[in-house]
This record gives structure tokens, sequence and C-alpha cells, in this order.
């Protein structure tokens, strides 16, 4: 982790009134890191020097704060990955597609992709809402595409 990342990470955890610790500050920088959603499991496999409940509540404490989101797997597995910075304390704004790749099982956020406006019939007020689609991400189209 670079200085430049580590204030950075700091001062994020300043602004949702968390303690710098360097648990909390090695999750936001695996999150950080990956291009794809991650699920706790993962995050155990690669951070032997955290136990299981101290990353739980870490991560319940940044999905509360609005630093991380929680997206589901097609297996039903929650995975996390970073907030955009209109999240919220106890209110998310991740109102993006999840693409969840059918081959490898990866879940990706496209951030990128504009959402057009949900207009629902009369008396529905929403809160949110999650986006799903299915299918093959490049790495595993591009693999399928070279076997045919």
């Amino acid at each position: 982790m670079t200085q430049h990342t580590a204030h950075k990470f700091e001062a994020l955890l300043d602004k949702h009134h968390l303690k710098k610790t360097a648990p909390r500050l090695k999750v936001l920088s695996m999150l950080s890191a990956k291009n794809v959603a991650t699920s706790q499991p993962d995050l155990e496999g690669v951070m032997a020097d955290i136990d299981r409940v101290t990353l739980y509540r870490i991560l319940n404490a940044f999905e509360e704060k609005g630093i991380i989101h929680k997206v589901f797997d097609l297996n039903g597995t929650a995975n996390y990955a970073m907030c955009s910075s209109n999240c919220e304390e106890n209110h998310h704004h991740d109102e993006h597609l999840h693409f969840n790749c059918t081959s490898c099982n990866n879940v990706y956020c496209l951030d990128e992709l504009e959402i057009p406006d949900l207009h629902l019939p009369k008396g529905f007020k929403p809160d949110g809402f999650t986006l799903y689609a299915t299918g093959l991400c490049p790495k595993c189209n591009k693999v399928v595409a070279k076997a045919r």
C-alpha cells in the first residue's frame, strides 16, 4: 500500500468516525485493489492474520457506514465492493448493474453504465434497487471464443 493510498484510507475511516486499525486498513486495501466484489471467505483466504469474527465486524461496520456495499453472487454468497462517494451511513446509492459471470462466478460492479430512471406505479416509493445481469465476463468470453 502506497503512502498516498494509506492516507486516503485513514481519511475515509476518520470521515466515518472509525478507528484506524491495521485490520481495517488492510481490508480497505484488499477491496479497493480488486475489480470484482469479494466474499468474506475469499478475504479470509488472503488475510490469515485477521480472524473471522474481526473480519465479519469490519465488513458489517463498513457496510453500515456506507464504505462498502453487499451484492450476492449466483450461489447466494454475499460479496463486498467499495461504495461510490455518494453512499452515506445506513443509506447506499449503489444503483448500478451487478454483472454475475456464469463461468468464473465473479461479480462485477458496472458503475459506468447509465441506468434509466425507474417509473414505478403510483404509491410505490423505492429506497433503492439492485440490478443484476448474468453471462460471461470479458475474460471468460475470450476463453469461450478461443475454444470455438
